[in-house]
């Protein structure tokens, strides 16, 4: 089991929460992991022609589960509280107040300390929802620096109330760098894929951790966005590609032109749509995608780490995806949660995602 790592009254303008469609994303103004799973019917999806893969034969890797993976409190970041269908948050020095829908237990802290946020999101609660941010105290700009683990970045307020960085994501930002250190201290430099990178931090992560990574995200703004978290964080030298691009359709090219991966992250929205209107149904796709990146394993692989968010599903289920598209490999399967702990005494775990993950043997 991977070890966790301690993380780290105006209206902001309607841009999506975070600049969109991850990955197989979608239109620039929609959330890549919350996106509704319907669309118009006079909105035809694009027909997508796969790719004619072979089915994976021999014995599935063991699954090992449930694995709860939790993010503690560290100065970078802390959930302060939660309750009451909210959560308040330490960002450095920043204060953020937000919907939770997960936190269905009552606030342990008293109304003064949620009351003393210095952000706070207002608006529809649904998970897709529109809304805007209120600052009660001093007057927030769009935009403010935060750190992760020495790591610089900036936070954005967006109108779907996500700030540009999943904070229970440490957990595998850990597991990355220490397989990439593992590669390394045996003499060879891994190659990284991730896709739906968003706002470019687990690529800075892996980047300064010695790995040659391909970021790939199908909006504009995210990528933007990426590139300046690169600048601000100080790795303009590190070997990373930034394209902007529909994730499947990347990915099949390249299984065409015979590339090859060490290790791919995928972190796919429940819906969304590409930069030429290609479509994204998690559960029609995942499985596509999923077997796709089976083919872009290297000869001597070392891990794939899947993350779903807001689906009605159980990690189970990834992990018996992961498992029959995996047959023939030795190595193993974790599947459980991502969970982030409260600050303070008797600390609840927030749940936030689920995730599955092949590991090669050492």
């Amino acid at each position: 089991m991977a070890r966790s790592r301690r993380s780290q009254q105006s209206s902001v303008s309607n841009e999506a929460r975070r600049p969109p469609a991850k990955g197989r994303g979608g239109a620039d103004d929609k959330p890549p992991r919350e996106r509704p799973a319907r669309q118009s019917a006079a909105e035809p999806a694009v027909p997508a022609k796969r790719l004619d893969l072979a089915p994976a034969v021999g014995e599935r890797p063991g699954l090992e589960a449930p694995v709860v993976l939790t993010v503690l409190p560290g100065k970078d970041y802390e959930l302060v509280d939660s309750g009451d269908g909210e959560k308040l948050e330490r960002y450095g020095d920043l204060r953020i107040r937000r919907p939770e829908n997960q936190a269905i237990w009552p606030r342990r802290l008293g109304t003064k300390d949620w009351e003393g946020a210095s952000a706070v999101f207002s608006g529809d609660v649904e998970e897709e929802g529109l809304g805007r941010w209120q600052f009660p105290g001093e007057p927030l700009g769009e935009t403010w620096p935060m750190a992760h683990d020495g790591l610089s970045y900036l936070g954005r307020f967006t109108s779907f109330r996500h700030v540009g960085v999943f904070p229970e994501q440490a957990a595998h930002w850990a597991f990355v760098e220490d397989r990439i250190a593992r590669r390394i201290r045996a003499g060879s430099t891994p190659r990284l894929l991730n896709l739906f990178g968003y706002t470019g931090l687990a690529s800075l992560i892996a980047a300064r951790a010695g790995a040659e990574v391909t970021h790939i995200d199908a909006s504009k703004k995210a990528i933007g966005w990426a590139r300046e978290n690169q600048e601000m964080a100080g790795l303009l030298d590190k070997p990373i590609r930034w394209i902007c691009e529909d994730a499947v359709r990347y990915v099949e090219r390249e299984v065409k032109r015979g590339k090859s991966y060490d290790i791919i992250l995928l972190d796919p929205p429940k819906f969304g749509r590409g930069p030429k209107g290609e479509t994204w149904q998690l559960f029609d796709d995942l499985p596509y995608l999923v077997s796709l990146t089976r083919a872009l394993l290297s000869q001597k692989p070392d891990c794939i780490v899947l993350t779903a968010y807001s689906i009605r599903s159980s990690f189970y289920s990834l992990g018996a995806l992961m498992g029959e598209a995996f047959r023939g490999l030795s190595g193993k399967i974790e599947a459980g949660e991502l969970v982030i702990g409260e600050a303070g005494d008797e600390p609840r775990l927030l749940s936030t995602s689920l995730f599955c993950r092949w590991i090669a043997d050492d």
